[in-house]
């Protein structure tokens, strides 16, 4: 039996995050699909903004990537000329925005509209940064439902959605001129195609990494987080230890073992560098990949949803990214006025066209056979948790996954992770 001291180390309870929680509003739990839209509970009443003063200015914070700004300037410039507001745009990076806004909002320098993800729904719930939503039925149409309830939290609506992404099959046309509909049929072509000593592969993909291999957990019956009849994660019931998670963790491993998949050690970078130099079958990666892979193996890269494995289609994590109106901000109806033009048909094919990512809108059609092959896939992807407690999930498993594609027992592996994470869920605060 594998001690804990040689699985993990000690890794640091976000203390900080517990107080902000603590501290958070007491938000009332809402009815997404209510239509009522008296405004009541503090729910932006997105049906009274004629009555309302417009403001000279907006201030939105965008993700600092150049052709997200350039996406965000052409359509709050059509939105200036509609409405005679201007907006300020301030690029800011989404892994630093979160913090920002606890520092900064409640001070008066924070935005009316901020671009996060899902993964951050839940704590910006519990801090208050978010100002929950009433979207009407009419507003809501057209965007996809999966996003929709990915930037929602306890029935609340916080975010409006602008793209979806999530993995897929990255593939050679010219070393795998069709691919097989199995997994496993994947996996022979794979060995015949594995040379390593001329540094050729069949396969390779990020296996270190959980955001990654959840999907093989998840096919066999694994789970991170319980989930209610009303679709509420419960944090005290933690499924990656359980049999389904067990069988995938040991079909990763087997992968491993034998040296014509995959060989150990492999990382991102070193499976992007084969991959782009013609080395590589096929991979597993996502839509920020099609730029640099399309690049260096023009037509003869393609993309498509995942092979099943025993007849079950792989779900990979859902990423959606949206807009969320400042709980601080003094405009909320017109935030949310701002975050719907953004996010509309017309301005949603603008977008996609400028900065490529694929629209949370299913009434826009992706003609890219290679964005398309991510949005097939998008079908049959899931979200990841989004309450706060999803955070203390990485670090253990992918200490995990290192010891079982190190060759160890998959089961005592799994179950040590588990502990680890129902310790610091209860020093969370997860567990009474």
């Amino acid at each position: 039996m594998l001690k804990k001291s040689k699985l993990f180390g000690f890794l640091l309870i976000p203390m900080l995050l517990t107080l902000l929680v603590a501290c958070g509003p007491d938000r009332p739990t809402r009815n997404t699909n209510d239509s009522d839209n008296s405004g009541t509970n503090g729910d932006i009443n997105t049906n009274q903004g004629e009555e309302l003063e417009k403001p000279d200015e907006l201030t939105i914070w965008v993700n600092d990537n150049e052709r997200d700004l350039k996406a965000a300037e052409e359509v709050t410039e059509k939105y200036t000329e509609e409405t005679g507001i201007v907006v300020k745009i301030i690029p800011y990076a989404l892994t630093e925005q979160e913090e920002a806004l606890s520092l900064d909002a409640p001070a008066g320098r924070g935005p009316d509209l901020f671009y996060l993800g899902d993964g951050e729904a839940g704590s910006l719930y519990e801090k208050g940064l978010a100002a929950p939503l009433e979207l009407t039925e009419e507003q809501k149409a057209g965007y996809n439902k999966s996003a929709l309830n990915a930037l929602s939290y306890k029935g609340v609506q916080e975010g409006i959605p602008a793209s979806v992404e999530t993995t897929a099959l990255f593939y050679n046309k010219d070393l795998i001129p069709e691919v097989p509909e199995t997994w496993e049929e994947l996996m022979e072509i794979a060995k015949e195609l594995t040379n390593v000593k001329n540094g050729e592969y069949g396969f390779l993909m990020p296996a270190y990494d959980f955001f990654f291999m959840n999907m093989f957990l998840d096919v066999k019956g694994g789970y991170i987080f319980g989930e209610d009849n009303k679709g509420s994660y419960n944090a005290d019931d933690i499924g990656l230890a359980s049999d389904g998670a067990v069988e995938g963790a040991k079909l990763i491993q087997s992968w491993f073992e034998d040296d014509n998949v995959i060989p150990p050690g492999i990382t991102g970078d070193v499976m992007n560098g084969l991959f782009e130099d013609g080395k590589v079958g096929a991979v597993v990666s996502g839509p920020w990949s099609i730029s640099s892979y399309k690049k260096a193996l023009g037509d003869s890269l393609g993309v498509v949803p995942f092979p099943t494995i025993d007849g079950k289609h792989l779900r990979p994590f859902l990423g959606v990214v949206g807009w969320f109106v400042s709980e601080y901000s003094e405009n909320k109806y017109w935030a949310t006025d701002l975050a719907l033009f953004m996010t509309n048909t017309e301005n949603t094919i603008l977008t996609h066209e400028m900065n490529g990512k694929i629209p949370a809108r299913t009434d826009v059609e992706v003609s890219d056979e290679l964005y398309n092959g991510i949005l097939q896939q998008t079908e049959y992807a899931v979200m990841s948790p989004n309450i706060p407690e999803r955070n203390l999930i990485w670090d253990p498993m992918k200490g995990a996954l290192e010891f079982i594609l190190n060759g160890d027992d998959p089961k005592e592996v799994l179950e040590e992770a588990v502990q680890q994470i129902e310790e610091q869920v209860r020093q969370f605060g997860g567990k009474k």
